[in-house]
């Protein structure tokens, strides 16, 4: 198995690679695995002309980087991320104004997972992580994403706060969710083009970030935990965008 190809793991995010056209190098399936969803997906890769392997349970588990492979590992190049002109671009090819996801100091692969498959959920045109102190997209974001790095394109850039103003020079408003916000989600504006900047769990957004951002908002809190997860976080500030721009 070469050290250059990442892995996919797991029926649906295998299903949804497959059905996108992301470019597969070998399937290994769990030998014996003759009912369910796997048979589309052995129909399919062989199809493709995918090589498909069969092996022992316990040689999936042994390359298995998520401990949830469902009896089927993919072998892929590692993920290309795209640049910010091409998240602009499909937004204009849509004739939408641009809806962007940025994601500050993010380090749980399954948050990342889970907030990339949101953003395709609402409707947003890509999602911003840094490239340091940050998760990268690997085999658990792949599995938590269900797919969604098939569709939406992940952006990786050497500085957030640059990137922010770029976004800012191109017409984008920039709302970062911080408790220290004057306003809460549901009292912003986010018709227009917009971006949304959600911070880690245990840190939030970093100062230099917040600085960058045109608005803070609070999510309400009324119980005893002051905080939320951040994919939670990020998924009501994602669906409360996508509300107001009658996404839906």
């Amino acid at each position: 198995m070469s050290e250059k190809n990442d892995r996919i793991e797991g029926r649906n995010p295998v299903a949804e690679a497959l059905r996108s056209g992301r470019q597969i190098d070998k399937l290994y399936v769990r030998r014996g695995e003759k009912q369910g969803s796997i048979i589309p997906i052995i129909r399919q890769a062989k199809k493709q002309g995918i090589i498909v392997t069969e092996v022992d349970g316990a040689k999936l588990d042994e390359m298995s980087e998520t401990g949830s492979h469902q009896g089927v590992i993919a072998l892929v190049p590692p993920i290309e991320y795209a640049e910010l002109d091409d998240v602009l671009n499909i937004a204009e090819q849509k004739g939408e104004p641009p809806f962007i996801v940025i994601l500050d100091r993010i380090n749980d692969p399954h948050n990342l997972g889970s907030v990339i498959r949101t953003a395709n959920c609402a409707g947003a045109h890509g999602v911003i992580i840094p490239k340091h102190d940050s998760v990268s997209v690997t085999a658990a974001v792949e599995k938590s994403a269900a797919g969604a790095t098939a569709y939406t394109p992940v952006v990786r850039v050497n500085n957030l706060s640059r990137a922010i103003e770029e976004l800012k020079r191109r017409g984008i408003w920039v709302t970062g969710a911080d408790a220290a916000g004057d306003r809460s989600v549901y009292e912003a504006d986010l018709k227009g083009p917009a971006a949304i900047v959600i911070g880690s769990e245990g840190q939030g957004i970093s100062r230099l970030v917040a600085e960058k951002c045109d608005f803070l908002v609070k999510i309400p809190m009324k119980g005893n935990v002051n905080s939320l997860n951040a994919s939670v976080a990020a998924a009501l500030m994602i669906y409360e965008c996508a509300r107001q721009r009658n996404i839906f």
